[in-house]
This record gives C-alpha cells, sequence and structure tokens, in this order.
C-alpha cells in the first residue's frame, strides 16, 4: 500500500480531521487484516479495527511524520489485539478456536484425505489458540505474515531478540502441543 503524501501526515499530527480520515479510509482494510490474522474473529477485528484508529486519532500529537504510517499503525493495532487476547482468555475459547482463516491455508506436506488435513488443521488451530498472547501475537506476525523481525519487534515494541525469543517459544509449545495431541509436527 502507498505510504500517504507528507503532507497529509503533517496535517494528521497537528489534529486535522479530514487527514485523519483520509488515513483511515486508505488504511482500515489493512489495519482490519492484521487484526483478524490476531485474533481470529471478524467481529472482534472490525471493533478493534475501530478501537485501534481511536487510538491512533488520540495519539496524533506523538507521530512523527518522517516517519512511514504503517510501522506505526502496526503497533497501534498489535498492540490492541494483545490486550483483547488478554482480556478473552477464557476456557471456552481455548475449547472451541475460531481458526479457521490463516491456519487453514497452511501448506499441507501430505495427507490426501481432506478428513485428515481438515483434522490437523484443526488440531493446529486448538495449538495456537492455546498459546499465551504475548507469544500468539508474535508467531502469528512472524510465522504466519512471514513478517521480518524487524517489522514484528517494531510493532510489538520490543528488541529483535525478544522477537525471536517469543517466536522460538511459541514453536516449541506448538510442536510439543500437537505431540500431545497424537501430531507429529
Amino acid at each position: 500500500m502507498p505510504e500517504p503524501s507528507e503532507s497529509v501526515l503533517v496535517r494528521f499530527r497537528l489534529g486535522d480531521l479530514d487527514a485523519f480520515e483520509s488515513l483511515f479510509r486508505e488504511h482500515q482494510h489493512t489495519v482490519y487484516g492484521w487484526i483478524l490474522r490476531i485474533v481470529r474473529d471478524p467481529a472482534a477485528a472490525e471493533d478493534l479495527t475501530v478501537e485501534t484508529f481511536w487510538r491512533i486519532h488520540r495519539a496524533h500529537a506523538r507521530f512523527e511524520p518522517a516517519r512511514t504510517f504503517e510501522p506505526w499503525a502496526r503497533r497501534i493495532a498489535a498492540r490492541a489485539a494483545l490486550d483483547w487476547l488478554r482480556s478473552r482468555r477464557t476456557e471456552s475459547e481455548l475449547a472451541t478456536p475460531n481458526f479457521d482463516h490463516d491456519v487453514a491455508n497452511l501448506p499441507s506436506n501430505s495427507a490426501p484425505d481432506p478428513g485428515i488435513a481438515a483434522e490437523i488443521r484443526f488440531k493446529a488451530a486448538q495449538a495456537f489458540a492455546r498459546l499465551p498472547p504475548n507469544l500468539r501475537v508474535a508467531a502469528v506476525l512472524s510465522v504466519i505474515e512471514e513478517q521480518p523481525h524487524k517489522e514484528v519487534a517494531a510493532a510489538l515494541g520490543i528488541s529483535i531478540g525478544a522477537v525471536k525469543l517469543r517466536v522460538f517459544r511459541a514453536i516449541r509449545l506448538l510442536r510439543k502441543d500437537l505431540l500431545q495431541q497424537g501430531i507429529t509436527p
């Protein structure tokens, strides 16, 4: 997606509502997609997209127009999604994850039987849903979205080393969970 013009970003920083509306129209679908891949709930992703833009609007004075808008917006969106995940950690959510989007589209190496492949995707989705929120967000951004560690670090406000550690831990926990479910990763 092309970066907004510098004049729009400067006007946004100064609190211009038309500039904010322009940024909202231009980036709302992208932000929604980022959030959906993290929370796996379309209704929650819609609400969190609005929440993200509300946070963006409130933080307009802290935005630096010399920098790019998307990484800044991604960081705010990731934090909103992480806050939501932390508040939603319930047993019912763990029992019935809503992970049919990206996990269903992961490549399968074998399993010509669609029923077996669907069961493996479902069990993988369950394992992913059981990850602690901070590991889950890092894994979604790094493994599923295939974002470079530098961008994940910027989005989460942590160091690159912390991203690598979180992704490593997430993959280790996923493998352990899948092995307990009878799936060899």
